[in-house]
């Protein structure tokens, strides 16, 4: 995303939420004296942005069901091959091919990868609206599957990328050994980064969302083998 694309993001979700200004300005790239702190978790490693000048880590926490951003102002959503199965079966299709056919869009884009290099994505996407098209790809668009409450109507069959949120994840090779690694998404939309001391307070979002994440990698990379999808490198 842009910095304008960010700002305009913080600035909706200040009419609702308080907005830490150090954080604020942390998003909008205003802040640069910034260490990475990577610390493992089972499987995962995360990698925690730690602000020099002010002494501390940036957290995060969910302040669901007073806040559902990440529903009402989703961006995209990649779908594995375990998700065209089971929610395909949720929506009643007795096909996968059907279920892609009338649900879904292939699109391609690309995402800056975490050295910098451009990383070409092919995915399936689960239509987020029910005439979505390709040229929506990509923008906010309030999810058709949010209830009136802020929950998933398709809950505990969502998309697995949803449970990632906010994190974004990827694969690194590391002497021959697949290492996952994750890191905040920093949109402007999600009102639950803080400031903190120390990582404690976060100690268990940090173990429960290590396996949700090895887990979704491991599905993501089982979908592009199956040739449901494809990520390629420039």
């Amino acid at each position: 995303m842009s910095q304008n694309e960010i700002e305009e993001s913080l600035n909706l979700l200040e009419k609702d939420w308080d907005v830490d200004p150090i954080l604020r300005k942390f998003m909008l790239g205003k802040i640069t004296d910034v260490s990475d702190y990577p610390l493992k978790v089972k499987d995962v490693v995360f990698h925690v942005p730690y602000l020099n000048s002010e002494k501390k880590f940036i957290l995060w926490k969910c302040y669901w069901p007073d806040c559902h951003n990440c529903c009402d102002r989703q961006g995209r959503l990649p779908l594995t091959s375990d998700d065209l199965i089971t929610i395909g079966k949720g929506l009643k299709y007795q096909k996968p091919s059907d279920f892609i056919k009338n649900e879904t869009l292939t699109v391609t884009y690309q995402e800056p990868g975490p050295s910098g290099q451009l990383t070409t994505m092919t995915t399936i996407n689960l239509k987020r609206k029910k005439d979505e098209t390709t040229s929506d790809d990509g923008t906010h668009i309030s999810c058709r599957f949010l209830d009136e409450k802020g929950g998933c109507s398709m809950h505990p069959d969502r998309p697995g990328v949803c449970y990632l949120y906010p994190f974004s994840s990827w694969l690194e090779n590391e002497k021959g050994t697949a290492r996952v690694h994750a890191t905040y998404q920093f949109t402007g939309d999600c009102p639950g980064f803080y400031l903190a001391d120390s990582l404690d307070p976060m100690k268990d979002e940090f173990k429960d969302y290590s396996k949700t994440i090895y887990d979704y990698n491991m599905a993501s990379n089982r979908t592009n083998r199956e040739g449901f999808g494809s990520v390629s490198f420039s």
